[in-house]
């Protein structure tokens, strides 16, 4: 919840407006100022203070405990002009509140971390645990100093910026010993394992689940690696699943914060042993059908479980079920042992194969502010870019120091979905890219023919080629309308055409896009003769170039009357039905069948 306070008569509205646009998300306080912040900060995640700042910091100053548990604070002005990141910028998530209450009240955020001033992510940004000397890290990040990455695999991580770089294959070091020997780069944003016998630098980035010594200068991510499958008999105690689960991590060095699940057989599902510890640990519980995990291949199958619950194994299966395809089993089935009685618990340990991500993402017809916050998001999230290279130069500038790109020219677009999906198999954070919707005669269709279920799949929608037309045309889409390509390069003409005449039997509008090259300059007027067929001369026709772009263009002409020589690539086309109007120089299709009135004739 987000606490809303105001002292004046201009914040109480700016207030409002919040309030108003966030139903649900806000509460606000009134009262006096003093005793409204004191409430909200006890009560809430977040507080928006319209407030000057000084007035808040002081408010603030005795209530603060610490920076992981305060709440995040945005100040917004009296003027309502800038909102003020002022406390939790990163751990209370007032950084990117400040962004999200500037957009709302048409305000300019205000945002002092280094981290997000430079474009560089935070490592307490990451989504990941995290342990050790952040800020030593962080500083030497910004600083440009040498930062080493080493990592056990690769995992889907954002760009770093260049002055991480990534260490020689081989692991991460479980001792304090600091190796000597060279040191490899590789592209940035791109966890290579590092290998014992190489220079330890003054910083050093690691990413494992295993139990490390950290120095000074060192901080470790810890991926949600590690699956925990767990057994137990009815009515087990909390301690004694929580304690073997402790127990079983310790001995195999392996750290808790890297357990990202437990699992177990959907019989156990509401044992409150397996639920307390999973509450111990922050982690959910994932259960399966004991059909599931008698299928399951295991070491160590027993007729015990096979009896009480219908699967020969429930630690060892459950956890190798949850991690997927890939699974290592490092530790097999344990059992608990409580003094005095006998063990109630078992678990077993299975690390998951790194599962990267693909974020495949619609850019939008062209003009920036038409790329969605959602699509800048994934962008920034990124560690490698794959597109067309004149797609890659529109955006650029909305990449991080880091991000390595792959791009390619026209007629390659199979290789860059194999590359992408390539690149997520391989761990890391990728981001295609495609112009409007990229699933829309773009990216998302060969990379998903490509992709399986070993990666993470992300589509990011992007206002289309069609739909800027339409707008800039009037509203020729107001009812039931269909996009058909006339490039016969993948789909055989005889296809086309058949769709073509469907669309014209059936009276509905028609955008055509790739209607024109200079190989193909026929299909066109055959497709535009094939609506003739059913429509009258008059039919409005909307031609849209570069849609949203600063050299876009647009008329609107007839059935009739529509010159194919001036149409490209770069156009759509746009055919209305029987119903669709010219209307104040407008294109117009109705909602209904009828029109409402004589008069919109």
């Amino acid at each position: 919840m987000i606490g809303l306070i105001s002292a004046t008569a201009a914040g109480a509205s700016a207030r409002d407006r919040l309030a108003t646009a966030w139903p649900g998300r806000t509460r606000v306080y009134d009262g006096p100022v003093r005793e409204a912040v004191e409430r909200a900060f006890a009560e809430c995640d977040q507080l928006v203070c319209f407030l000057a700042t000084g007035a808040t910091v002081r408010l603030l100053a005795p209530l603060l405990a610490d920076k992981s548990t305060d709440p995040g604070v945005v100040c917004v002005d009296e003027a309502g002009r800038y909102a003020v990141s002022l406390l939790g910028g990163h751990g209370g998530g007032a950084n990117s509140l400040a962004t999200e209450v500037a957009s709302t009240l048409s305000a300019t955020p205000v945002i002092t971390t280094a981290t997000d001033a430079k474009g560089i992510p935070g490592l307490d940004t990451l989504g990941l645990p995290f342990e050790g000397a952040v800020a030593a890290v962080t500083r030497a990040m910004l600083d440009g100093a040498p930062v080493t990455l080493r990592a056990d695999t690769v995992w889907p991580l954002p760009p770093l910026p260049p002055n991480v770089t990534a260490g020689v294959a081989g692991g991460v070091p479980a001792t304090t010993t600091r190796p000597t020997g060279p040191t490899a780069h590789a592209p940035q944003g791109v966890p290579t394992p590092s290998a014992p016998g190489t220079v330890r630098p003054d910083a050093t980035l690691l990413v494992s689940d295993r139990v490390i010594p950290l120095g000074s200068a060192d901080v470790v991510l810890r991926p949600p690696s590690l699956v925990v499958g767990v057994g137990a008999s009815r009515g087990v105690g909390v301690d004694e699943v929580y304690g073997l689960v402790v127990d079983v991590l310790r001995d195999a060095g392996l750290s808790a914060l890297s357990v990202g699940e437990l699992a177990t057989v959907d019989a156990k599902a509401d044992e409150p042993g397996i639920g307390g510890a999973a509450a111990e640990l922050g982690v959910p519980v994932r259960t399966y059908p004991a059909g599931v995990l008698a299928s399951v291949d295991v070491p160590n199958p027993s007729d015990a479980p096979l009896a009480a619950v219908g699967t020969p194994s429930v630690a060892e299966a459950a956890a190798l079920a949850a991690a997927g395809r890939g699974g290592e089993l490092l530790v097999p089935k344990r059992k608990s042992s409580p003094r005095g009685r006998p063990a109630m618990a078992t678990c077993a340990v299975v690390r998951r194969a790194p599962r990267g991500r693909l974020a495949v993402v619609g850019l939008g017809p062209g003009a920036r502010d038409l790329v969605t916050p959602r699509a800048v998001a994934e962008l920034r999230r990124a560690s490698v870019l794959v597109g067309l290279d004149q797609y890659v130069d529109q955006i650029r500038d909305l990449l991080r120091p880091g991000t390595r790109v792959i791009e390619s020219g026209l007629g390659r677009e199979e290789e860059r979905a194999r590359t992408a999906v390539a690149e997520a198999r391989a761990g890391h954070a990728v981001a295609l890219i495609g112009s409007g919707d990229a699933g829309v005669y773009a990216m998302a269709s060969p990379a998903l023919a490509e992709a399986a279920d070993d990666i993470e799949v992300v589509g990011v929608p992007g206002v289309t080629a069609a739909l800027a037309a339409a707008a800039i045309l009037g509203a020729p889409l107001g009812h039931d309308h269909v996009s058909i390509s006339l490039s016969d390069l993948h789909t055989p003409w005889e296809v086309i055409e058949r769709r073509v005449r469907a669309a014209a039997e059936a009276d509905i509008v028609v955008t055509f896009y790739n209607p024109r090259s200079r190989g193909r300059d026929w299909q066109l007027p055959k497709a535009l003769a094939l609506l003739a067929e059913h429509r009258t001369a008059t039919t409005p026709v909307g031609v849209v170039r570069n849609a949203s772009r600063p050299d876009g263009t647009s008329h609107l002409t007839t059935l009739a009357r529509i010159d194919p020589t001036t149409v490209d690539m770069m156009t759509v086309v746009t055919v209305g039905n029987t119903a669709t109007r010219e209307i104040a120089g407008r294109m117009v299709t109705p909602r209904g069948y009828r029109w409402q009135s004589e008069g919109a004739r």
